[in-house]
């Protein structure tokens, strides 16, 4: 009977030992590692999750690109399958962004049109609360214009606002301005001051009594003494200017004593302000 040494069993543990090494190695070789990709794509999907104004802007496609990458982040041994599942996570990932972008555009949109919308708003009410204050100014004005005309004792015309001043202003066939006289004109010169962009023609007149050289004569010295009064009271002489018309533009009769008397007059003619361009 041959009897086994030591030696000659070592070479068969050896063996043994060798395949079991093999067999780990190629268990090891085996065991599904995560897919090429997968890592890059997650990280794609968080950065857009971390844009607040994008993420709440397609929730529904952000879940359904998070659930394409959970997916793909599956270890699989197939590498072709693998590689197609990255390829889906990585497009709706792609997706998503779009329709957040999209829709953030949208968002922005609507709220420039309701910005223009309320600034058109704005600016209508303005206009009309400026049209409203024009209106109010306006009419006080015109009040505070009639009051001044009541204290003049003129009216509205065609050749702009005239104020009659009869003869008491002269003695007869005289050009010097009576003293108790001047008080008729205190008004005037009021009511120029208040409205220093308006000019004003001072038109003598007289009856037809008198050579009409006389009578023209008469009138213009008469309309000056007016004009030289109210530049002795700060009235600007550019504002200023007088015309003599002798008997030539009666308002009455000049057959009577009465008509006479009224078409021995001098009118002040004052016009209306210059628009400002």
């Amino acid at each position: 009977m041959k009897t086994t040494t030591f030696n000659d069993r070592k070479p068969a543990s050896a063996l043994i030992t060798m395949a079991v090494a093999s067999a780990l190695l190629a268990s090891c070789a085996s065991v599904p590692v995560q897919p090429a990709g997968a890592q890059d794509a997650r990280s794609k999907l968080m950065q857009l999750q971390s844009e607040q104004a994008l993420a709440s802007r397609a929730p529904l496609a952000i879940k359904d690109a998070d659930a394409a990458v959970t997916l793909a982040e599956q270890p699989q041994g197939d590498l072709e399958l693998a590689a197609h599942r990255v390829y889906i996570a990585d497009r709706k990932i792609d997706i998503a962004r779009a329709q957040a972008e999209t829709k953030l555009a949208e968002d922005q949109r609507a709220s420039l049109t309701a910005q223009r919308e309320d600034a058109r708003l704005d600016s209508r009410t303005r206009e009309a609360d400026a049209a409203h204050a024009a209106a109010a100014t306006s009419a006080a004005k015109s009040v505070d214009l009639q009051r001044q005309l009541d204290e003049l004792q003129a009216k509205m015309t065609d050749r702009g606002i005239v104020l009659t001043l009869g003869d008491v202003l002269f003695a007869t066939g005289r050009a010097d301005l009576k003293p108790e006289a001047t008080g008729n004109l205190a008004a005037l010169v009021t009511f120029l001051n208040s409205n220093p962009s308006r000019t004003v023609l001072i038109e003598g007149h007289t009856d037809n009594v008198g050579s009409s050289e006389a009578n023209l004569s008469l009138s213009q010295l008469r309309a000056d003494s007016v004009r030289a009064y109210l530049v002795g009271k700060g009235i600007g002489s550019s504002r200023l200017a007088a015309s003599g018309k002798g008997e030539a533009v009666p308002v009455a009769d000049n057959a009577s004593a009465m008509g006479r008397q009224e078409n021995r007059r001098v009118e002040v003619i004052i016009s209306e302000p210059v628009a400002a361009l």
